[in-house]
């Protein structure tokens, strides 16, 4: 059943690549248009899968759908329409000293992969960036999410036919172990895997992968607070990174602060307990914090690096710049990294000297999204190096090819 679909999947992607941008663009305003139109129908599949999920789960607020969330999943989806096409675009030209002339031409990739866990939000925004780069896409999504995701992909078939293509051009696999299986194999079907989830999801698809993977989504992501740090703006930074929404990959896991600056914890932290932050601090940090801070825990050794996804956070001293670089450098999983200073030398030393996907300077990890980037939406956030890095758009999402034109010219012997 998967190899039919993964068949069907690439014959569809051949239709798709036929189609001029103006009847994609057409095809996600209606699916967007489409999606509100089926609000409830998405909404009670939703609820159905919520209520088997316990709501101290962090996945909870991944998991639930509400109507702003929808009405903002279909703004998306319109942005994603009003974004220029990333295929077609010649990428660099020349002509060689025999006149041969070579093009190089961003292309889609065919057809791509995307594993997830409890985000049905995910469902959509990947099918508008294939869709608008020139990819049919195959979803398999977590049991968790099932019923939400069968009900938005019926909406999306419902587009694709209204629209003259073939509903294979997004499919939907069983949420089962051997459909993972059979998708990680599938080399010559799928183009590329794109895993979107938890570090355990990560790395179980790069290491059994056949197919090519971008590694995307696992982020322990901190914020150094410098000796210069400004007190206003550390306390709305941190807050922002850490509470915005918990369950996200740009959430804050550790604010590292210098040690001048310890007599200032209590006040950059005090604004986490209105949303019931637990704190582990270092022994340093907890004896300032020991009775100013309410939820007060002592750090261990498997704090550091950990990925919280819940409403905590780590707290670790630093003698300086120096040791807080040390830290990044050993415990970032690559993701986003943040410095709260006002003094140029150490945002410029931060900014060279931390290697991750997105550094920060006086600004939350939270902004580590294709959106607000000016995306229009994003696929992931890439944390490996090649070919695509930080948050995936448009342009990620599609690869190259060379055309070469001559008039007859051969090679020498």
């Amino acid at each position: 059943m998967v190899k039919d679909t993964l068949i069907a999947a690439r014959e569809a992607s051949r239709k798709l690549n036929l189609m001029q941008p103006q009847e994609i663009n057409n095809l996600l305003l209606c699916l967007a248009d489409n999606t509100v139109g089926h609000t409830e129908d998405i909404l009670a599949a939703n609820r159905a899968d919520l209520a088997r999920m316990d709501k101290s789960n962090p996945k909870y607020d991944r998991l639930l759908l509400n109507e702003r969330r929808i009405a903002d999943i279909a703004d998306g989806i319109r942005s994603v329409a009003a974004l220029p096409s990333p295929t077609g675009i010649t990428l660099d030209q020349w002509t060689q000293p025999n006149g041969m002339r070579i093009s190089k031409v961003s292309v889609p990739f065919g057809v791509i992969g995307v594993i997830y866990e409890a985000r049905p939000n995910v469902t959509l925004d990947v099918t508008a960036l294939c869709l608008k780069s020139g990819s049919a896409v195959v979803l398999k999504g977590g049991s968790d999410a099932q019923q939400s995701n069968e009900a938005i992909t019926r909406v999306i078939s419902d587009t694709l036919a209204q629209c003259n293509l073939p509903t294979a051009t997004v499919s939907l696999l069983p949420p089962s172990h051997e459909a993972t299986a059979e998708m990680l194999g599938s080399t010559g079907l799928i183009d590329l895997i794109i895993p979107r989830g938890g570090k355990s999801l990560i790395n179980f698809v790069r290491d059994t992968s056949r197919v090519p993977v971008i590694e995307t989504g696992a982020g322990v992501c901190s914020c150094y607070f410098h000796s210069s740090g400004d007190i206003a703006k550390g306390c709305n930074i941190i807050f922002n990174a850490k509470t915005r929404r918990v369950s996200v990959c740009n959430a804050l896991d550790a604010l590292l602060i210098d040690r001048s600056r310890l007599a200032d914890l209590p006040v950059l932290v005090g604004q986490l307990a209105s949303k019931n932050v637990v704190v582990r601090a270092d022994d340093e940090a907890y004896t300032v914090l020991n009775g100013h801070y309410p939820l007060l825990q002592h750090a261990t050794d498997e704090d550091r690096g950990h990925e919280y996804m819940d409403y905590m956070m780590a707290i670790e001293t630093v003698a300086d710049i120096d040791e807080a670089l040390a830290y990044i450098a050993k415990y970032s999983s690559r993701h986003s990294e943040s410095i709260v200073a006002e003094d140029p030398q150490a945002c410029r030393r931060f900014t060279h000297e931390v290697d991750a996907a997105c550094v920060y300077t006086n600004l939350p990890t939270s902004f580590t999204d294709g959106g607000q980037f000016g995306f229009g939406a994003e696929i992931g956030i890439s944390t490996q190096k090649l070919h695509a890095r930080g948050p995936m758009g448009l342009r990620e999402i599609t690869t190259y090819k060379y055309i070469i034109e001559g008039d007859g010219q051969t090679r020498n012997p």
